[in-house]
Parts: structure tokens; C-alpha cells; sequence
């Protein structure tokens, strides 16, 4: 951690102890922790739920639960949040921190693919935090819009937040014929710069957020 990064964590409000803990066990037990969202992005999830107060969440990608935990902290007691993985291994861990957290009575951890699960949860949501595989943002984006023949998961008001949009400024490089994570995300931001129904902002955060408004 450089020092401007140490500044921004010195200065935004502290990390919870179940979150740390979560941090650390990411980093000793699973493959890839860089995938965690981590402190800063994970409080600012907290702090949008808070301010544009959703109902219900989907989340698409819950890895180790970090950002699922942070959403729930900022979610009212009444709402709910519904976070699936495709990776069943991952699973144990996800649930016992969601069980250990005050939040996590508002949190529903869905096995398999968002695209079939998503769908069949019925109604629509408020806020989707999409960061699963980066081959199908595309086909997340179809599926919540409803352009993909079926009713749409989202409304007007709704917001989308898309996670790793700058793919370590791989969208700004030659991207190889078999790169089909680059390829999908610069269709993924494509897609939603050109939309009308929307409007959207890059954020620069970590990996980049793509925030993505419903009109």
C-alpha cells in the first residue's frame, strides 16, 4: 500500500472486524483474493445502499461474501438481498460469515448461474452489483434490461454497478482475438454508454466501477 492509498484508508471510516477477518481468510484460503473487494470499495457499496435505499439487491458474483456483507450493513431491515455464486466451493465460507453478521438474515446465497437463477427470483430490483464472470457482463446486462425476450429485472430508478470495468487497463490496450474477458467488457461498457434507457459513469476505483442509472 502506497502512501496516497494509506491516506484514503487513514481518512475513510475504519474497516469492521468481521470484514478484516474475511479479508484475511480470503488471502489464505482461496485462489485469486485480489477478486475480494476490499475496504474502500466495500464501504462505498455501504454507502450507496444507504443513500438510494433499495428494497432489493441482486448481487452477481459473491465470491467470499465481502461486498454482500458490506450491501447488507446498508441495507433497512426490511430489505433484501440476493447474491449468487457459481462456484459451489466457495460456498461454506460465504455462509458462515453471512451467519456470524448482523446482517446476514437479509442476505440469500443462490448456487449456480446468475442468468438462470436471476430470473426465476421473481419481482424486480432496486440495485445490481454485477461481478461475476466478465464473459457474460453482456449477457447480464440483456438479461436485466430484458433484452433477452424476457420481462426486465429492473426498472426505472433502478442502478447498476458493474465491478473490474478497466480490467487493469486492458480496455485500453490491443486486445488479443482469444481474450474474450477484454472483448466482453468492452461490449459490456459499449452497450451502456450507447443505451438510451440509461445513463452511466466510469469511476476510476480499483479495478473501475461502471455506475449505470435507469431512466
Amino acid at each position: 500500500m502506497d502512501a496516497l492509498e494509506r491516506y484514503i484508508h487513514d481518512f475513510s471510516a475504519p474497516e469492521e472486524e468481521l470484514l478484516r477477518e474475511l479479508d484475511r481468510e480470503t488471502h489464505l484460503r482461496v485462489v485469486a483474493p485480489r477478486m475480494l473487494s476490499g475496504h474502500i470499495q466495500g464501504k462505498l457499496l455501504e454507502l450507496l445502499v444507504r443513500m438510494l435505499r433499495p428494497r432489493r439487491i441482486l448481487e452477481i458474483g459473491t465470491f467470499t461474501g465481502y461486498s454482500a456483507l458490506c450491501m447488507a450493513a446498508g441495507l433497512d431491515a426490511e430489505g433484501e438481498l440476493h447474491t449468487t455464486e457459481v462456484d459451489d466451493e466457495l460456498e461454506p465460507l460465504a455462509q458462515s460469515v453471512f451467519d456470524r453478521s448482523p446482517h446476514g438474515s437479509k442476505i440469500r446465497l443462490h448456487i449456480g448461474s446468475a442468468l438462470a437463477i436471476a430470473p426465476a427470483l421473481g419481482g424486480v430490483f432496486d440495485l445490481v452489483f454485477i461481478d461475476g464472470d466478465k464473459r457474460e457482463y453482456p449477457d447480464y446486462y440483456r438479461m436485466l434490461m430484458g433484452d433477452d425476450g424476457r420481462r426486465p429485472l429492473v426498472r426505472s430508478g433502478s442502478v447498476l454497478i458493474a465491478d473490474n470495468i478497466l480490467w487493469s487497463g486492458k480496455v485500453v490496450e490491443p486486445v488479443a482475438r482469444s481474450d474474450r474477458h477484454t472483448q466482453a467488457l468492452l461490449e459490456f461498457n459499449r452497450m451502456a454508454a450507447a443505451d438510451p434507457r440509461v445513463e452511466n459513469v466510469i469511476l476510476p476505483l480499483r479495478d473501475g466501477l461502471n455506475l449505470i442509472r435507469v431512466k
